[in-house]
Order: C-alpha cells, then structure tokens, then sequence
C-alpha cells in the first residue's frame, strides 16, 4: 500500500495536520507516533482558546486522535527510525522492520527539554514547574518563583522571568559558568543567585511546587517554578536522513507560506521549526502543512 501522506508525531502539529487532511476526505493518511513528545509532558495549557482553566497535551492528543480518527485518518503506535526517497516516493521503517510507503511526509517529531534526575521534579514539571516564557509566564505574575537551570542559558531564563515577578531566585544546577557582566546583571534586576544542586523538589498533593532543597541543606520556598537548562533534542534526524538542511540550531526553516522544506514532498511543522515552540502555533502550521500537501497530491493524482 501506498499513502498519500505518513505523518510522523502525533503531537498537537501532528494531529491538527490529520484533522485538516481528514476532512479533505479524499486523501489515505498515516500518523506514526512514538506516544512521547513534549505535548504529552505538559498539563497546564493555559493559553489555548476556551480552555482558560488549562488543558493537558495528553487530553489534547486523546480527543484529537478521536476526531481525526472518525475522518478516517489511521494511526500507528511506533517510533520511525530510517526514512529515504525512493524515486517521487518516499519509504519510511519503523522500529520493527516495518516498511512505509509514501507520496509525502510531514516530519512533526518535536523536541524532548533535557533536565537531570532531581527528586520530586517530575511530579511538579508541566504542573507548576514550568518550560515556556511565552506560554506560561503569566502564571507566575508575582509569585515566588524559582528557576532551576545551568549557566549562561538559565541566566538568560531569568532575566525574562523577572519581567513578570520580583521574586525570582535562579539556581544554577549544573553549576556551570556564568559571566561576570551577566552576573551582575542578575543582582541589578533583583534575581537571586545560588550555584549548587538541587536535591529535591517538594510539591503537595496538587502537584503544586512548595520549595526546594539544595545540597547545602537549605530551603527556598517557592510557589511557581521553572527549568532551563538548555541542550534539549531537537528530534530532526529524519529529516536530516531525508536530505533537508537544518539550520546551525538544528531546527529546519520551511517555507513561509507552505511549510514545506527546501526538499520536495517534505513538510515540518511545530517545534521542530525555525522558532516555533508554541502549542498554538504548532496547530498553525500543522493546519497550514495539510493545506499545501493536500495540493501537492492532487497534482500527483492528476499525473
């Protein structure tokens, strides 16, 4: 069998590019997804249309799979490990030797955010220890926050965290170098600086951050948190393997218009783009990327 279209992830890009190629109604379309993503990290979308109370990614990722499943999208639970062209085609495997056939691809594979073993951090993380600035920031509005991070990058988290609160605390973890000019800069804004590890993160039954502990055995209590400690997996190896050019970040700029990479047939959409790191967005352009492949088959079709 060959599809018309394999999309890879069935987070939000993923999902909302199979609704919109579901209701073309004319289209045979695959999602293969791993079931792990930074979508299904998050539990607190706050800043999504009608969900003023938050939404998770997982229930997201549920009704979503449901809807584009009554439009006749079909999914696979795997993880796909090779992908090549073969003539206009293009062949994906997946982790048990399976083999896709496809007239295109849309890669929405995301990106996984590194942070070390601390216990109690993921009881709290997308709860009340947050990833995104843009996203979440509102949350902390005044609120005692702390940010557990390392180096230069959390520094640079911290500043933009105290746009939004006076009370920020950054800990550098990893304990890793920090410039002298941009130390100083975190004590002219107010942001207090500990360089120790954080051994655990204590939070209540809500899931909501109460405090932390350091290795020197002190205690900062806290009512919001967040973690930035740079580094994360920009999961772009498909799209490598598949001849599209990453920028130096490893993220892939697409076309404004389409999102289509610069290799034809192949399509991006969500975090794995140029600045795109927003699960808004990342419904954008998964709906923009159906558009466009959408017209893409039916000059294939025509052929």
């Amino acid at each position: 069998m060959v599809y018309d279209c394999i999309i890879i992830g069935g987070g939000i890009a993923g999902t909302q590019a199979a609704i919109q190629l579901g209701r073309y109604s004319t289209h045979n379309v695959l999602v293969v997804d791993s079931g792990h993503g930074r979508s299904s990290v998050c539990h607190t979308y706050h800043n999504i249309i009608g969900w003023e109370e938050g939404v998770t990614g997982e229930h997201l990722r549920q009704v979503g799979r449901k809807q584009a499943e009554t439009l006749g999208i079909e999914f696979m639970e795997a993880t796909v490990t090779e992908a090549s062209r073969d003539g206009e085609r293009f062949v994906l495997t997946t982790g048990d030797g399976t083999r896709l056939i496809t007239h295109t691809v849309l890669i929405a594979t995301g990106l996984l955010d590194r942070y070390p073993e601390i216990e109690g951090l993921r009881h709290a993380l997308g709860y009340s220890i947050y990833i995104c600035p843009d996203c979440d920031g509102y949350e902390i509005v005044d609120r005692k926050t702390v940010l557990i991070g390392s180096g230069e990058h959390g520094s640079g988290m911290a500043v933009l965290l105290a746009e939004r609160t006076p009370h920020v605390t950054y800990i550098n973890h990893e304990q890793q170098p920090i410039e002298p000019k941009l130390l100083e800069h975190l004590r002219e804004k107010g942001i207090r600086y500990e360089e120790q590890k954080v051994i655990e993160v204590r939070s209540d039954e809500h899931r909501d951050i109460q405090s932390v502990v350091l290795e020197d055995g002190q205690v900062i209590e806290a009512e919001k948190g967040f973690i930035a400690f740079g580094g994360n997996h920009v999961r772009t190896e498909l799209a490598q393997q598949l001849g599209v050019t990453l920028e130096s970040n490893r993220h892939i700029k697409t076309d404004p218009r389409s999102k289509m990479t610069d290799v034809d047939g192949v399509w991006v959409a969500g975090d794995i783009g140029l600045h795109s790191e927003l699960s808004t967005i990342a419904m954008g352009e998964g709906t923009q990327a159906a558009i466009w492949i959408h017209k893409k088959l039916r000059k294939i079709h025509k052929s």
